[in-house]
């Protein structure tokens, strides 16, 4: 892999790659006031002001500094991605706005939400994740259990949704997740790898996501991946904002015991043990959370 670096400057935002890339284009769209550089998914993304509107825009085709694929795989992803937003538009859903292919690479841009990510690991890798006052993660954990209630309760919403169209979540996790601390809202961001069912691991070991969240059957090549496994993914992220992470025990869990034996079958290492459907498991959680 290329260990040189080269640094550029759009807008205010200054960065490195790993070999130089032209992106002179994004000045055409507007004026770029920050930058996410680190992601090791090959994309890069930027957010602009286009005539006083705010926009965010995901980039594919460069070579970012965690990033060790082909620029050109991650093209091919970014354009696919496209037609999984518009099949799984929802207002907890960031906004499509416009996709298109450059010179060198594929762009798609999004409105922009004044929200910050929960897994912001290039600002706040762990251990300050958890334990830096201004880490969103930190913060998010300091908001009441019933605001965190009222955020899963959009998240597990959306994947009852995604579940409808025939898809299923992949390489959802905490970073998937925004949260407005002004407003209180919550958004989903970075659906990209979410898949038509059926679908299988077709990778092993190394298929997508985080291992806080991931299920058994994601580790193994040839596995379903299906609502039963998104039902885990959901349990586990219940955890992960109301309990103690991988630590499910109910000494960590702040949110009751009927929610917390919900989250627990969610996320049975027996996948015939765990909930059918995002939806049973939505209904079950919904019925403990009035109970």
């Amino acid at each position: 892999m290329n260990t040189e670096r080269v640094t550029i400057t759009l807008g205010d935002a200054t960065f490195q790659l790993q070999e130089q890339h032209d992106l002179n284009w994004i000045h055409e769209l507007g004026h770029v006031f920050c930058v996410f550089d680190e992601q090791d998914s090959g994309n890069i993304s930027f957010g602009f002001n286009i005539n006083g509107t705010r926009r965010f825009l995901k980039y594919a085709g460069a070579r970012p500094l965690e990033y060790k694929g082909m620029p050109e795989d991650a093209a091919k992803r970014l354009s696919a991605a496209v037609a999984v937003y518009q099949k799984l538009e929802h207002p907890h859903l960031i906004k499509l706005v416009d996709h298109f292919a450059t010179r060198d690479g594929y762009a798609a841009l999004f409105e922009w939400f004044d929200g910050e990510n929960l897994h912001p690991h290039w600002v706040f890798p762990p251990p300050s994740k958890y334990e830096h006052p201004d880490s969103p993660f930190f913060k998010y954990r300091q908001l009441s259990v019933g605001q965190r209630l009222s955020s899963l309760e959009v998240i597990f919403g959306f994947h009852v949704h995604v579940e409808s169209k025939g898809m299923v979540a992949v390489d959802f996790y905490d970073g998937s997740i925004l949260y407005d601390f002004h407003n209180h809202q919550t958004k989903i961001c970075d659906i990209d790898f979410y898949r038509q069912v059926p679908a299988i691991n077709d990778i092993g070991e190394q298929f997508w996501g985080a291992a806080r969240s991931k299920s058994p059957e994601e580790y193994t090549l040839g596995a379903p991946i299906d609502a039963r496994t998104n039902v885990f993914t959901m349990g586990a992220i219940a955890f992960g904002l109301l309990g103690g992470e991988m630590d499910r025990s109910y000494e960590k869990w702040e949110a009751g015991d009927r929610l917390h034996q919900v989250a627990l079958r969610a996320v049975s290492h027996e996948r015939s043990k765990r909930y059918n459907s995002i939806a049973e498991f939505k209904q079950a959680w919904d019925e403990a959370s009035q109970a």
